[in-house]
């Protein structure tokens, strides 16, 4: 059994293993940011932690998220640091047994490494996500990540 968080965006259901997933939380405002990629909206402060906020739909279909009452953070851990990525709804924390997930190997699937994988089940797919390959594919990742631990550092300077 593969255990993972399944959420929203667009009308397509998404998931990530859980034990990449440290929390999801309320969508709040972020701190923005000048300079970083047009898909990172900002930074917010969780668990003590400067997190980048990144807006998942812009990623995915090249278009800004529309902010709902039930948009939320799905807070991953991604190569050393806690990353937030905007989803429309995160639904629920689900099983998946091993024989429902086929291995991607479509021409569209190689372009995007993260797609780890699709579970059939009745009555839906899922696309599932590596969040570690997902962060790390995305331009800009790296100028993230040192921005956000400059930050980290000088906070603790002070």
């Amino acid at each position: 059994m593969n255990k993972v968080v399944v959420f929203q965006v667009q009308n397509e259901q998404y998931a990530i293993p859980v034990e990449h997933v440290i929390s999801i939380e309320k969508m709040e405002a972020p701190t923005f940011i000048p300079n970083m990629p047009d898909y990172m909206v900002g930074v917010v402060r969780i668990r003590e932690e400067l997190t980048p906020v990144l807006d998942t739909t812009r990623i995915l279909y090249n278009r800004p998220f529309t902010p709902t009452d039930r948009t939320r953070l799905v807070v991953v851990m991604a190569d050393g640091l806690s990353v937030a990525f905007i989803v429309d709804d995160a639904k629920e924390i689900i099983d998946i047994p091993e024989e429902a997930i086929k291995q991607v190997n479509m021409l569209a699937y190689r372009q995007t490494p993260y797609f780890i994988g699709i579970a059939n089940l009745p009555e839906r797919l899922i696309t599932i996500i590596d969040p570690k390959k997902w962060f790390a594919s995305l331009e800009g990742s790296d100028a993230i990540k040192q921005h956000v631990q400059n930050m980290e550092e000088s906070n603790h300077n002070t």
